[in-house]
């Protein structure tokens, strides 16, 4: 079970994806990680790429964010994020983007939002690719990405979380 850690839907549990394809950000590490970038998330334009149930842009949008671009291509994770958007009811606040998420992050432009997430799938090498992408064309003032700990990641801050890690890189 998820739930929103804090802000205007503190406590609300969200609805998670059927099946094992996607995989939610503990509670611990997204409350470390919204408590570094607490004071970007009012008024921010928020992404949150592989969305999944939109945990990450939820928490934003409930910590002051004034807008969350979500990008996930899973259906499960697309059926959940449209039933927690609504029943937050921030519907109006949101938009969804059904697409893989380097295909998405390859059209955007520098400052497009200010801050962005990932947490791609461990198993893969999208988060270096990932971020390969921001150092050309910083697309946010901040992009944070969850990976493995054990896994180097190319950036300003990382921190660890047991077997997690989320690093954070400012745009220059």
């Amino acid at each position: 079970m998820i739930t929103i850690i804090a802000g205007d839907f503190k406590n609300r549990r969200l609805k998670t994806p059927a099946g094992d394809k996607t995989r939610p950000t503990a509670s611990r590490v997204r409350e470390a990680w919204f408590n570094i970038l607490q004071r970007s998330m009012r008024g921010a334009r928020v992404l949150d790429l592989y969305a999944g149930a939109g945990a990450l842009g939820l928490e934003a949008l409930s910590r002051g964010a004034v807008s969350a671009d979500f990008v996930e291509i899973q259906r499960n994770a697309l059926a959940a994020l449209k039933a927690n958007l609504k029943s937050l009811k921030v519907e109006q606040r949101a938009n969804i983007h059904r697409v893989d998420a380097l295909r998405f992050a390859e059209q955007l432009h520098p400052g497009q939002y200010d801050v962005a997430f990932a947490d791609p799938p461990y198993a893969t090498d999208q988060a270096a690719r990932l971020v390969a992408m921001f150092r050309l064309v910083p697309f946010a003032r901040i992009f944070s990405i969850e990976h493995p700990a054990d896994r180097a990641m190319p950036g300003d801050d990382t921190r660890s979380y047991g077997d997690t890690a989320v690093t954070f890189i400012y745009a220059p």
